[in-house]
């Protein structure tokens, strides 16, 4: 008889568990904002937005990114859009406000163009040398774990971060140049880097059938 009233009662706990969706929650990342106004070598936003499946979230984030940089005798500069899509799971799982203490994981994807510039470079054989390199419609793909905070502020106005280890960069690069920076990722030269969003996010109750 034990047996049987706890059987019964997980039964009932499964039961009461609801993957349809309460809120979709759209935001921005406040940083990219602000870099673009402070940095002189960057410019570009991103936008975010998930939806809840119980503990659960569908995540996804899009954005522009460009830098540029300039040296002595070289000009790069790069610009393109990416995205990320991914899930998070949310472990503050008995919080009526639905606030997020949380780990996930993204596959991202960037595609963009990049130009370098060279100029009166001398040579002792041939002079002075001006140098283009370019890689034109390029894409670059990686992967990401995640964690983080989102909280409620007031009535629908959330705030949250991200932090994020991206790794697995590949990029399809055909020509004599090497990508140097990927939107979305960042430089090229370490096999990992780490990435970080603050988000001010407005969440938008969906409907829920009792």
């Amino acid at each position: 008889m034990v047996f049987a009233q706890s059987d019964t009662t997980k039964v009932d706990s499964l039961a009461k568990k609801s993957y349809i969706p309460t809120g979709i929650r759209f935001g921005v990342d406040a940083l990219s904002i602000a870099r673009t106004f402070y940095s002189k070598t960057f410019d570009g936003w991103e936008v975010n937005a998930d939806v809840d499946f119980d503990r659960y979230y569908l995540a996804v984030d899009y954005g522009y990114w460009a830098r540029t940089y300039t040296g002595d005798k070289a000009l790069y500069d790069n610009n393109g859009r990416y995205f990320r899509v991914g899930a998070d799971v949310n472990f503050l799982t008995k919080d009526p406000e639905k606030n997020m203490f949380f780990f996930g994981l993204r596959y991202g994807r960037a595609t963009f163009s990049e130009h370098l510039k060279i100029e009166n470079v001398q040579d002792p054989t041939w002079g002075s040398l001006d140098t283009q390199l370019s890689n034109n419609n390029i894409n670059g793909s990686w992967f990401e774990l995640v964690t983080g905070l989102k909280v409620k502020m007031w009535k629908f106005i959330w705030m949250g971060y991200t932090a994020r280890f991206k790794f697995g960069l590949s990029t399809n690069e055909t020509g004599i140049m090497m990508p140097s920076d990927v939107p979305g990722y960042g430089s090229t030269d370490k096999q990992s880097t780490w990435g970080f969003n603050y988000q001010l996010f407005f969440r938008i109750p969906t409907p829920v059938k009792k």
